[in-house]
């Protein structure tokens, strides 16, 4: 046995216990006559002490002789410690160590394994396996397995049945690239790896499983960003004979329930907001409600005047930012070269200070006077001593921008407080969206969504207006979850594959086996896919992911640990019949 006890157990109730440990030097303080070892494993931390006295002098030089992640066993004696640590659960006592074995000896490590190290983002991705140990992300994992235990006990006293679906499957285009894989013995095939298992999750439908639930891998071939991987985690989940408002309330339900196990947060009320709305008040189509700066549209009051930027845009809209008439002139211009940038890609910014004593001073006082600088207040909610803050352009790029702006200001404010959480249903997203590129419509969602009832003629006269039957879960800025009710009969399938362009030949080969599925009594399904990575980082109050990812992928998609992707052998190439033709 290795280890009677682990390194976060032992208590005062334990003194003069003799008990075996194992696990990794921490560090070790030597002070000549007496040697403190602290012993660390994913439990905690135990204070090990060797001195001159007590210890035998072949044990005492081989305790010197430790290293930082040497791994080490002991059997020794527990005794009150003299100097306590209130600040570990084993502060009390220490192990007065009869016996000493070193298991294996370390390398200094290149970063010290410590909740603060001084090892960069970097580093630490090549090195995992060591960062693993420190308990920022060793504590991120645990949480990681808490939340995914509790939405599998959650869903399956629901009534849903986990059942998996196949990583090698079809490409069928869902929005991104699929990742490939060739066939060795389908010459010139390939498979692809899942985007999500949409299908196969309708088709669970079809053979009447009525509720189904999988925590599986999906991947998508797409540019990355903090929160996003090539390779990612859904909680997808599907209900037979629903409407969309029995799909609301029975993930409200699981959100509800996460919310007051993770986090003992209970929340009675999930909002509903129309996606019109979400893009009006708040230019994107996931608001974080726990702060206000809702946008308030000025053309009405601003574009009478002969100030051609903005009588010459589409949209002119303003936000007004609570206390940001202390705002120096110098912190207001930083802000009008932070919209600037090129992430944001703003021109400028006009700006309103609303004094205490009612009166306004804009950068545009030139063009406009106090009754009109009292209308921009009225409109964007402005109280005396704030500050309106303006911008103007083309009305769906204006509102990307003025969106970054808010999120931007509040976190500055430190109005995104992590221990608050703001769930919102975002609904009646459109059915399509127009490509520039292809002129064509897409599907905003997926070629399944079904339209909203009533709506279907709609595609034939105004395609742009039709509204899907689909939602999003927001939770503080966050899309969460994504789902819609499904199309289940073929005709009403087959007329959405024509509006998005398919022939019945590519429509056939792609979809033919789901087609063929509907024509053998689909009921009517919907469902809704969470991301559990972000989920479980936005519980945890955090915005990013990779610490809740116990290997994950850098922004070029690489695994630098393992060195991924990586070129294969000429040998390979020839058994999966390929030819490489890299550009050079």
């Amino acid at each position: 046995m290795y280890r009677s006890h682990n390194c976060g157990e032992l208590r005062a109730s334990h003194i003069n216990n003799e008990v075996t440990l194992a696990g990794w030097v921490q560090k070790s303080r030597d002070k000549g006559f007496i040697v403190w070892v602290d012993l660390r494993d994913r439990y905690g931390i135990t204070q090990l002490v060797f001195d001159e006295e007590r210890t035998p002098k072949t044990m005492m030089e081989k305790a010197q002789k430790l290293g930082r992640e040497f791994v080490i066993q002991v059997t020794g004696t527990v005794i009150e410690r003299a100097s306590k640590n209130p600040n570990i659960p084993t502060g009390d006592i220490e192990i007065l160590v009869s016996k000493l074995t070193i298991l294996n000896d370390a390398l200094l490590p290149p970063f010290t394994i410590e909740d603060k190290t001084d090892g960069g983002e970097d580093i630490r991705m090549k090195y995992r396996y060591l960062d693993i140990r420190r308990n920022p992300v060793k504590n991120s994992l645990i949480f990681r397995h808490k939340v995914t235990q509790e939405v599998r006990n959650y869903l399956s006293k629901e009534g849903f049945i986990e059942v998996e679906t196949p990583y090698l499957i079809k490409s069928t285009p869902e929005g991104a690239r699929d990742f490939v894989v060739p066939s060795r013995m389908n010459e010139g095939e390939f498979y692809a790896l899942p985007q999500s298992p949409q299908t196969f999750k309708q088709l669970l439908m079809v053979g009447g499983m009525d509720k189904y639930f999988q925590i599986v891998k999906c991947f998508r071939d797409e540019d990355l960003r903090a929160d996003r991987q090539p390779e990612f985690t859904q909680i997808d989940c599907e209900m037979a004979f629903v409407e969309q408002e029995d799909i609301l309330n029975a993930f409200e339900g699981l959100t509800r329930h996460l919310l007051k196990e993770i986090n003992g947060v209970t929340i009675d009320k999930f909002p509903r907001m129309l996606y019109d709305d979400a893009m009006r008040l708040y230019g994107n189509d996931k608001p974080d409600i726990r702060f206000g700066m809702q946008f308030g549209e000025l053309n009405e009051v601003a574009q009478h005047k002969d100030f051609g930027v903005f009588n010459n845009a589409e949209l002119v809209v303003g936000i007004a930012v609570p206390g940001g008439n202390s705002y120096t002139r110098k912190e207001i211009d930083k802000l009008i070269d932070w919209v600037k940038r090129p992430q944001v890609g703003a021109l400028g910014m006009v700006y309103c200070r609303c004094n205490d004593d009612g009166s306004y001073k804009s950068s545009v006082d030139k063009f406009y006077d106090q009754d009109d600088l009292a209308k921009w207040a009225e409109t964007t909610g402005a109280k005396p001593g704030d500050l309106i803050c303006v911008l103007s352009g083309d009305k769906n790029k204006v509102r990307a921008q003025l969106s970054a702006l808010r999120m931007e200001l509040a976190e500055r404010l430190g109005l995104r407080k992590p221990g608050e959480f703001a769930p919102l249903w975002v609904i009646d997203f459109p059915l399509l969206e127009w490509d520039e590129e292809t002129e064509r419509y897409h599907a905003m969602h997926h070629p399944f969504t079904s339209p909203k009832p009533g709506q279907l003629e709609l595609l034939e006269t105004n395609p742009g207006d039709v509204k899907a039957n689909a939602y999003d879960l927001v939770l503080n800025g966050n899309e969460i979850g994504g789902g819609s009710i499904r199309i289940h009969d073929k005709k009403t399938q087959s007329l959405m594959f024509d509006y998005l362009g398919f022939t019945p030949e590519e429509a056939k080969a792609q979809f033919g086996f789901l087609m063929d599925a509907f024509q053998y009594g689909a009921p009517p399904h919907g469902g809704l896919a969470f991301g559990l990575d972000r989920l479980v980082a936005i519980l945890g109050g955090q915005e990013t992911i990779r610490d809740f990812i116990a290997f994950p992928k850098n922004n070029s998609g690489r695994d630098v640990m393992i060195d991924a992707p990586a070129p294969i052998d000429e040998e390979q190439l020839t058994e999966l019949n390929l030819k490489l033709n890299l550009k050079s």
